[in-house]
């Protein structure tokens, strides 16, 4: 009689630290609460796992990528567009590994770190993604504040007050099921995604630079100020809560428990992640698109505040809707965030401490730490000390990364822990090679930072 293990988690040697946590998923009010078709075409199945990716790629087009991405194109042209397209390729190989860890093993990256190190490594993990998810929710603070004032004449200080109010929002898409949020998020998505293209064909940008700027410039390292920017823009972009959110959300799918049953769920998630983030590389290099296009070219390269830049694109684009559209993708980019970000924030505290709060709790906490220095700021140096500070939370996204890539290219890799699911050789080193550049970039950005 063979011995072999017969548990999801003795197939993948996954050892979990608690017999409770067996028991535990991760969001246990949502998980394998989506049916998976068992038979039926291709498109059924697709259809099945579509939406967790399109929840994910909200941290990649919210709020904070509009700063970096407006001074990039205002500053220097067309010339980051490469940073954005290679930001996005390590995004859809780490979102690629991130679903594999959370259907191979059941765990979320939390659960995962929580299994592996030491409670003092833990607690360290812990505090450095809950300074991100704050700096991404500073971030969403400012952009929804500025968008209600662009569109609405509401001061950005109340505005600021009035994000604290999506807490009901989230408990309200939350009562109605997974699936209603996954709605809610892809039609925000398909609104800014129209708002972009309109200002796209407005704008015009000659085909040949936009082409050139995806090519890499060794400039981009060499010049401090230029490298500030592009950090901020991989910060903005590779998000390090998104991590252990997508390891998570991926799992609300029903999909079969088995060996058979994961692979497939890990292709189709895959697929789901790739062509979402493809949309996100879009918005994103719309959004510089435009700042090239619009300011660079007309001499406007000191435009890096959002509200600049609504200003200025109407007359510029000679398009009377153009900053309208502007203001309205930014509202909707700042409402999809909240969502992603609480869910982020529940993830990550139920993965590291076993602490399980209230949702709007949680949530209230969470936004009241970000709202704090958003009020504080304002009342002394007014919109351009927001600005400043959008920019400077991306950068701080930046500094985080590591604490989340590290474990989690460390986990996919390990045959112990992965089994059959472990990543191929090649893919590990590109994996491990992704995690190097982006060390690499942090500590130039510290050296450049301290020493002047």
């Amino acid at each position: 009689m063979s011995d072999a293990p017969t548990t999801a988690e003795q197939r993948t040697g996954w050892q979990f630290s608690l017999p409770e946590d067996k028991e535990r998923p991760s969001l246990p009010e949502v998980h394998s609460s989506v049916a998976v078709p068992q038979t039926g075409s291709w498109v059924r199945k697709l259809l099945a796992f579509a939406g967790p990716g399109y929840m994910v790629s909200v941290g990649y087009m919210d709020p904070g990528n509009w700063a970096t991405d407006l001074a990039g194109g205002s500053q220097f042209g067309y010339t980051l567009l490469s940073v954005i397209m290679l930001s996005n390729l390590m995004a859809i190989l780490l979102q690629a590994l991130t679903a594999r860890l959370g259907i191979a093993t059941g765990r979320d990256l939390a659960q995962a770190c929580r299994d592996h190190y030491s409670p003092r490594v833990n607690y360290a993990l812990w505090f450095a993604c809950e300074l991100a998810i704050i700096a991404c929710d500073l971030a969403e603070v400012i952009g929804t504040a500025i968008a209600l004032n662009l569109l609405f004449g509401i001061p950005l200080i109340a505005g600021a007050l009035i994000t604290a109010l999506d807490v009901f929002l989230l408990l309200l898409l939350m009562k109605k099921g997974f699936r209603f949020l996954e709605a809610f998020v892809i039609t925000l998505l398909t609104v800014i995604f129209v708002c972009f293209a309109v200002q796209i064909a407005a704008a015009s940008p000659p085909v040949a630079a936009v082409l050139g700027g995806f090519m890499p410039k060794g400039e981009i390292v060499t010049n401090p100020a230029m490298l500030y920017i592009a950090i901020g823009i991989i910060g903005a972009t590779v998000m390090p809560h998104n991590l252990y959110l997508h390891s998570s959300i991926v799992q609300t799918r029903a999909y079969e428990r088995t060996e058979k049953g994961k692979r497939e769920a890990i292709k189709w998630a895959t697929i789901d992640s790739t062509v979402a983030l493809m949309m996100a590389l879009f918005i994103n290099a719309a959004i510089l698109i435009i700042a090239a296009a619009a300011f660079h070219t007309t001499g406007h390269t000191e435009v890096a505040e959002i509200e600049d830049a609504y200003k200025l694109l109407s007359p510029i684009l000679g398009l009377g809707i153009a900053s309208t559209l502007f203001a309205v993708a930014l509202l909707a980019s700042g409402l999809n965030s909240t969502v992603t970000a609480t869910l982020a924030g529940q993830i990550v505290m139920e993965g590291f401490l076993r602490l399980r709060l209230p949702g709007w709790m949680r949530r209230l906490i969470t936004r009241g730490l970000a709202i704090i220095p958003v009020i504080a700021v304002t009342a002394i140096y007014g919109e351009r000390g927001t600005a400043e500070l959008l920019i400077l939370s991306q950068v701080i996204l930046s500094m985080q990364l590591p604490f989340a890539v590290i474990p989690l290219v460390r986990f996919v890799t390990d045959r112990k822990k992965m089994g059959v699911f472990a990543i191929p050789r090649p893919v590990a080193l590109l994996a491990w090679l992704v995690a190097g550049l982006i060390l690499v970039l942090n500590f130039k950005l510290l050296y450049d930072t301290f020493a002047g």
